[in-house]
């Protein structure tokens, strides 16, 4: 599905919704569109990341009991690769532990079903309020220190003083992964999810292609390794 991103000219935002309740879905959604917001919904969690990692949204909104990934799941993924997009459970388990949860997987808000969609409206305009307000150097926020190189992922530039090399968007998305997260092992699976949306063994050869390329790049500082932890995944050092 080709989706475009860019609200309209009135539009307040664009929103990721993933829920699985098909006539609670279209309520919502439509009635996020009555006040002004573009709503891509989707019906589960593995389909609701692929879009995200394909496309800009400034708030997403996710059910936790969801199938294929669940939306505690769903947001820990989301927050790997964006710390800072708002994101707000909309779910039936409203216990304190249940919130708790939320919580500690990056969530901002939870809201128990069911809700007034007054509410639902209130509390998303105020997120964004506050979250746009405290954007005040958006450009400073995705450059990375890797040893000898800097990394803007911005403009997908590796820089080092030997040479400066222009990125693939997918050979930046795999660096900003391992760069965001240095001496952490980063599952193969986890890795192809976020990049591909998929985790098939075709794309895992694609994967060791990519690999093997950034290893080629990064050759210029010694001390950078990209390691293969068997059976697991990857892993990015600077010694």
């Amino acid at each position: 599905m080709n989706m475009k991103t860019e609200p309209s000219p009135a539009s307040k935002g664009v929103l990721l919704y993933v829920e699985d309740d098909e006539n609670l879905g279209f309520v919502v959604q439509d009635t996020l569109k009555r006040h002004g917001y573009t709503v891509h919904l989707f019906r589960d969690g593995k389909d609701g990341l692929k879009h995200f990692n394909q496309n800009h949204y400034d708030l997403c909104l996710l059910d936790v009991m969801l199938p294929d990934k669940d939306g505690l799941s769903l947001a820990e993924d989301i927050r790997i690769t964006n710390s800072k997009v708002p994101i707000i459970f909309l779910t039936a388990k409203g216990q304190p532990e249940d919130r708790i949860a939320g919580f500690r997987a990056g969530g901002d808000d939870y809201i128990a079903k069911p809700f007034s969609t007054e509410e639902l409206l209130l509390r998303i305009d105020a997120i964004l309020r506050r979250t746009r307000e405290q954007a005040h150097d958006p450009a400073g926020h995705d450059v990375y220190t890797i040893g000898e190189f800097t990394f803007d992922n911005r403009n997908k530039v590796l820089e080092h003083a030997v040479e400066t090399r222009r990125l693939t968007k997918k050979e930046a998305a795999v660096l900003r992964l391992l760069a965001m997260h240095q001496d952490q092992v980063l599952p193969r699976e986890l890795l192809l999810n976020m990049v591909w949306g998929d985790d098939s063994y075709f794309l895992g050869r694609s994967l060791d292609v990519f690999i093997s390329r950034l290893r080629k790049y990064l050759r210029h500082d010694e001390r950078v390794r990209i390691v293969n932890v068997h059976g697991i995944g990857f892993k990015m050092q600077v010694a």
